[in-house]
């Protein structure tokens, strides 16, 4: 008959399993947020039954009501009502049903995402991971963005043949881009009443920068061609400006043309960051400095960047004596 172990010796055995057995390694699995891409199948399903007119009364009780919390808080924040929303479809038809072609790309651009969010990982460590979802609003804005999330609007970005012609890489583009702004404080937040177009481009350009280092490119690709030959009265007029506070000339005033682009402070934020990052001997620090640029850092970070307008502006005057 076996004499029962004492409870001293049981407690000396566990000691000793735990001291040699390895710890669990820490997960490498990188954070990955959900891409949620249902509610568009369930608008369609809704515009299909509908022959493509479907009423305020539909919409509301088989889209809205039922989609995800990503879509309710577009329904707040852009598609106001399922009333306005039928009033878009109906005002513009054929965006609605062109939108339908990209839907065919999300799977691979929820699947290209993975490398983009497991790149932003390493470059910030502290970066948050809320969903991004894709739905179907009221033709008003490609997106949204706040510390809760980002939501596309399929339709919009869908008909922004100015951007990358690959429907899938557009979309992974600027979901890149987006989701620099959840990493940035100061885009969480209205800007303060003397918000300066410095700071504003900033806060666009960081994330076009850092998102080219997550995804490859920047969203607006079309400006890397429409400023050919334009650098340096380009800059010279953003340097000339970057304390205004009237932005309309530089951000959020629609793509614009070759001959006269629009949302150039996108494209001057880019190589400030740009230059900001390629100067840094820590370059972990300056990825927390471009995300945490402010109105009230904005002059310093500029200084402290090492762009300077006139750099360009020498370069054209050599090519064109070369020429």
């Amino acid at each position: 008959m076996r004499r029962p172990i004492p409870a001293l010796l049981l407690a000396l055995f566990s000691a000793l399993a735990q001291a040699v057995t390895p710890p669990e390694p820490p997960s490498t699995t990188p954070r990955q947020p959900v891409v949620r891409i249902d509610d568009v199948a369930r608008f369609y399903a809704v515009y299909d039954k509908t022959d493509g007119k479907p009423s305020a009364a539909t919409l509301q009780a088989d889209y809205l009501d039922i989609g995800s919390p990503g879509l309710q808080q577009f329904v707040t924040a852009r598609i106001s009502s399922a009333g306005k929303l039928a009033d878009a479809i109906a005002k513009s038809p054929q965006d609605f049903r062109d939108a339908r072609r990209c839907v065919a790309m999300l799977p691979a651009a929820r699947d290209q995402l993975r490398q983009v969010f497991s790149a932003l990982t390493r470059l910030d460590p502290q970066a948050t991971f809320p969903p991004v979802t894709i739905v179907i609003g009221r033709n008003n804005t490609a997106g949204t963005t706040t510390a809760n999330g980002v939501t596309i609007g399929l339709e919009v970005i869908c008909r922004s043949n100015w951007l990358n012609p690959d429907v899938t890489q557009r979309l992974v583009h600027l979901i890149a881009h987006e989701y620099v702004h959840v990493q940035q404080p100061a885009a969480q937040v209205a800007p303060p009443a003397n918000a300066t177009v410095l700071f504003a481009s900033l806060v666009e350009g960081g994330a076009e920068f850092i998102g080219e280092l997550t995804s490859g490119e920047v969203l607006n690709i079309h400006l890397t061609r429409w400023t050919q030959d334009k650098a340096c009265r380009i800059e010279r007029d953003f340097r000339a400006h970057a304390m205004d506070t009237d932005m309309s000339h530089w951000l959020y005033n629609g793509p614009g043309t070759p001959e006269t682009p629009g949302d150039l402070g996108y494209w001057v934020g880019y190589r400030i960051a740009r230059a900001y990052y390629a100067h840094a001997s820590d370059k972990p620090r300056a990825i927390q400095d471009i995300l945490n640029v402010n109105n009230d850092n904005a002059a310093s970070f500029l200084e402290r960047s090492g762009w300077r307008a006139d750099e360009d502006c020498t370069a054209e005057s050599a090519q064109s004596r070369r020429e």
